[in-house]
C-alpha cells in the first residue's frame, strides 16, 4: 500500500467580519445586546465532491460586567468521502477601557473538536479495475476522532480604527484516524483596519462609511492575506477584496472577491463571490458565500443599563 502525505488548513470565510466569533473570540458580546449569525460557504463548486462550510453563532453583551459571552458551532465537509470537521465552542471576552479613546478586549474560546469520515463513500482501485487487485485495497477499521481545543485573542480599538490577533488550536488536537502523531497546527490571524470616511446623522445614525481592512492568516506552511475596501451607504454595502501575497508567491494571487449586502438596524445580509485568479482559474468556479446576522434587544431595558462602546469594523 502506498501512502501519500497531504496537508490542509482551516476553512476560511471571505466575509470574516460577518462571522466575528470565528475570526476572534474577542468579538463575543460586541453587539448591542443579542446577536445571531449564520454563515454558509460553497468552495470550488466545479470540483467533484463537496466542499461546504457552515457556521452558527449566538452571543450576548453583558455591559454591566464589561463582558461578552457566546457559543459557536462550525461544520466543514470536504471531498467525496465527506471528511467532516465539527467544532463547538464557548466564548468569553472582557473589555478594558485603557483611556478615553482606546479599548482592549481579550477573549478566549474553549471548544470540542470532532473529526469524521464516511469510508463507504470512498472508491478504491479494487472497485474500478477489471480484475481487481490482490490483495484488495481496503483500509483497516478506524474510530472517528474527538478532542478538545482552545483559542485566545486580543483586540484594540477606538472610534475609527481597530486591530487584533488570534491564536487558535493551542491544544493542537489530534487529527489522525489511526492514532498517528498528527495534530492540527496552530493558526495565527492578524487583522485590522480604519474608517477613512465616516458620515453620521445627529451623531448617532451612521449614513456613509468607507473602510480599508486587512486580514493575514498563517497555519503551518500555509499563509494568505486579504486586503480590501468596504463602502456602506445606508442601507447598502459593497466590498472589493484581493486575496494573495504579491511578489512572494509565483502566482498573481488567489482570488478577487466581490461583496454586496444590505444592513439595517437588526438584519445584515451579505453575498460574496470569490473569482479565482490563481492557476486553478479554469477548474474551480470560484466560491459562493452567504451571511445573515440578526441583532436584537430585550423588550424592557433598565434605564441605567450601561451601553457598550461600538467596534468600528464592518459587519461583512
Amino acid at each position: 500500500m502506498v501512502y501519500v502525505e497531504v496537508r490542509g488548513q482551516d476553512p476560511t470565510f471571505s466575509q470574516f467580519y460577518a462571522n466575528p466569533l470565528y475570526l476572534s473570540p474577542s468579538f463575543a458580546g460586541a453587539t448591542e445586546e443579542y446577536r445571531i449569525s449564520l454563515n454558509y460557504r460553497n468552495q470550488w463548486p466545479a470540483v467533484p465532491g463537496v466542499f461546504h462550510t457552515y457556521s452558527v453563532a449566538f452571543d450576548k453583551a453583558m455591559p454591566n460586567f464589561n463582558s461578552g459571552i457566546g457559543v459557536l458551532a462550525t461544520y466543514d465537509v470536504a471531498g467525496s468521502g465527506e471528511l467532516s470537521t465539527t467544532n463547538l465552542g464557548l466564548l468569553y471576552s472582557y473589555d478594558f477601557n485603557i483611556n478615553r479613546e482606546w479599548h482592549l478586549r481579550p477573549g478566549v474560546n474553549f471548544k470540542f473538536y470532532y473529526l469524521g469520515l464516511d469510508i463507504y463513500k470512498l472508491v478504491f482501485n479494487s472497485q474500478i479495475t477489471g480484475s481487481g487487485t490482490t490483495p484488495p485495497i481496503t483500509p483497516p477499521p478506524f474510530d472517528n476522532v474527538a478532542d478538545v481545543d482552545f483559542a485566545t485573542s486580543l483586540l484594540a480599538y477606538n472610534d475609527r480604527a481597530w486591530g487584533g490577533f488570534t491564536l487558535d488550536h493551542l491544544l493542537v488536537p489530534k487529527t489522525s484516524f489511526y492514532g498517528d502523531d498528527s495534530k492540527v497546527p496552530v493558526k495565527f490571524n492578524l487583522y485590522g483596519g480604519v474608517q477613512i470616511l465616516k458620515k453620521t446623522r445627529m451623531r448617532v445614525k451612521i449614513q456613509e462609511v468607507l473602510s480599508v481592512a486587512v486580514n493575514f492568516q498563517k497555519q503551518a506552511k500555509f499563509y494568505q492575506t486579504d486586503i480590501g475596501l468596504y463602502y456602506y451607504k445606508d442601507p447598502l454595502i459593497f466590498g472589493l477584496w484581493y486575496r494573495g501575497i504579491p511578489l512572494v508567491t509565483s502566482q498573481a494571487g488567489d482570488a478577487i472577491i466581490g461583496l454586496v449586502g444590505i444592513k439595517t438596524n437588526q438584519f445584515h445580509f451579505g453575498y460574496s463571490y470569490d473569482f479565482t485568479i490563481s492557476n486553478l482559474i479554469s477548474a474551480t468556479s470560484g466560491a459562493h458565500e452567504i451571511s445573515l446576522i440578526y441583532e436584537f434587544t430585550s423588550f424592557a431595558l433598565h434605564p441605567k443599563r450601561k451601553r457598550i462602546r461600538a467596534i468600528p469594523c464592518p459587519e461583512f
